[in-house]
């Protein structure tokens, strides 16, 4: 999964009287929670756009101008009611050899049959919550939708992988293709249902002949 670099200030005082000052020059406060202790740092707000104003997923490397290197998720985010500017960020750490969970963009591939037939792709999940560990983490989850047929649903125990757990159950549909009012009759569907009622009529034809033997 690609990585963005968030550079940031430890934070000295951490009262509301210097969170607001912090805001006030442009700075957003944050929190890095999962390691030993708190770690309470700042960052300037246009430093996060490539990390919250995007549907991609990213992992974050937070570099303190100590030196200190800090790899982490984003976990939480406020914005201000009217303005929609970040107000604060919450981080949790991550360390390679533990497991964390994740929503990861789901990536459609292909355009259904169903689709090409008059049908419409609902997607129910554009995102899927995933447990992995850090280097197991992918920027997106493909899923090819090419084949499937009006009335078809795909679950997310098709989607199974072996690098990650989808926190989801077995049963989850993901998306399907629904019928519409413009929708046409499969032309491969035709042919298979001619071909069955051509072999019912040559047997319902051989009846008569073996019965009067």
């Amino acid at each position: 999964m690609k990585s963005i670099t968030i550079n940031g200030s430890q934070r000295e005082s951490v009262g509301s009287k210097a969170t607001k000052a912090l805001r006030n020059a442009g700075q957003v406060p944050c929190v890095l929670y999962g390691g030993d202790k708190a770690v309470h740092f700042s960052a300037p707000e246009l430093a996060f756009s490539k990390l919250v104003y995007t549907p991609n997923a990213h992992t974050v490397v937070i570099e303190l101008t100590d030196g200190t290197k800090l790899n982490a998720i984003l976990q939480d985010i406020q914005f201000h009611p009217v303005t929609d500017r970040i107000l604060h960020i919450d981080f949790y750490q991550v360390f390679e050899d533990k497991e964390i969970t994740m929503d990861i963009p789901v990536n459609f591939i292909g355009n259904p049959k169903g689709v090409r037939n008059g049908g419409v792709l609902r997607k129910n999940n554009r995102s899927l919550r995933i447990k992995a560990l850090p280097g197991n983490l992918p920027d997106f989850i493909d899923v090819q939708i090419e084949d499937m047929k009006i009335g078809d649903k795909l679950y997310i125990n098709t989607l199974e992988n072996e690098k990650y757990t989808f926190m989801h159950p077995d049963n989850g549909v993901v998306c399907l293709v629904r019928r519409s009012r413009a929708a046409v009759v499969d032309v491969e569907d035709e042919d298979e249902e001619g071909e069955e009622g051509a072999e019912g009529a040559a047997a319902e034809g051989a009846a008569p002949a073996a019965a009067a033997e």
